[in-house]
């Protein structure tokens, strides 16, 4: 099998899209829009007809090219309507056009060098009140306490009205970064492929929001928000319940993205969610091409 590098204008985005869509590990974040916004200028490791293919999010910095991880971006890789094997991994990093990088490959890519990461995902396709049994008892006490406050989930809040929110809580955000956020929400709702959700109290004040990616095989779980007053009302809880209320029996899995972090792990673990790992792979990553990320 041989596997060709080619660059940024010469991939086929019709036919790349339409790979991705096949793919048994289809992930929104491979998608050529998703990718444009994310990692401008990407290039890709493909093979013959495009049966196997990896985006690679390059960048430069002191004239030197590396690969990294794009915000927002939890898992990238090798994509096919066919097995991926071991084999095939290796074969796809030995063509990596960059001696240092640092990638998340997807949970189809095992490579015995890389490092497992949690993910925790859950299956839609069951009865609501089969997978909120499940639930743990300190998810089902904060559900109820928001239930007692009477809070109300909006399920088509506007964009100006999210990232209204959004900045009200993270005052700090770089102007970089606020671009990369606006742009591709905006993209992911004229997709059809981003929705965002708003959980109001009974004054009508927003104390939780979330912008949920929708596909054809999961939801994920992008960009929450909540103040402190949403925090002390349990908002996501109660927001994330009323999701998987609507959208039980459906043949999906909820993909929360992570935790490395304890207590967001538990929060993630509390509504039945199990550990899908996927991997991550480092070389020679110098600290002075290391960006700063925000954990989840």
């Amino acid at each position: 099998m041989q596997v060709k590098l080619i660059q940024h204008n010469d991939i086929d985005y019709e036919r790349w899209d339409k790979h991705i869509s096949q793919s048994t590990n289809q992930l929104s974040y491979a998608f050529t829009w998703y990718l444009d916004i994310v990692s401008p200028n990407w290039v890709a490791l493909i093979t013959k007809d495009y049966e196997y293919i990896m985006p690679l999010p390059v960048k430069r910095r002191y004239g030197l090219p590396y690969l990294v991880q794009p915000i927002l971006t939890q898992q990238l890789g090798i994509f096919s309507r066919l097995p991926i094997d071991e084999n095939i991994v290796q074969q796809f990093i030995k063509e990596l056009p960059s001696f240092s990088y640092e990638l998340n490959l997807n949970e189809d890519n095992f490579h015995p060098l890389a490092e497992a990461l949690p993910n925790f995902i859950l299956d839609l396709n069951q009865p609501y009140n089969q997978i909120s049994s499940k639930y743990s008892k300190n998810t089902k006490r904060n559900i109820y306490k928001a239930i007692k406050l009477k809070l109300r989930v909006k399920f088509d809040l506007s964009y100006v009205d999210f990232f209204s929110f959004y900045f009200s809580v993270y005052k700090n955000s770089d102007a970089p970064l606020q671009s990369v956020l606006l742009n591709l929400v905006e993209r992911g709702i004229n997709e059809k492929a981003m929705k965002l959700y708003g959980v109001y109290t009974t004054e009508n004040e927003m104390v939780a929001a979330l912008c949920l990616i929708h596909s054809e095989k999961r939801l994920t779980y992008l960009m929450p928000i909540s103040n402190q007053l949403g925090k002390d009302s349990s908002a996501m809880f109660y927001l994330i319940d009323h999701i998987i209320r609507h959208e039980a029996e459906k043949n999906k899995i909820f993909d929360f993205e992570g935790s490395r972090i304890e207590g967001v792990a538990r929060f993630y673990q509390g509504f039945g969610a199990i550990n899908q790992p996927y991997y991550i792979l480092k070389q020679f990553r110098p600290s002075f091409l290391i960006r700063k990320k925000n954990k989840k």
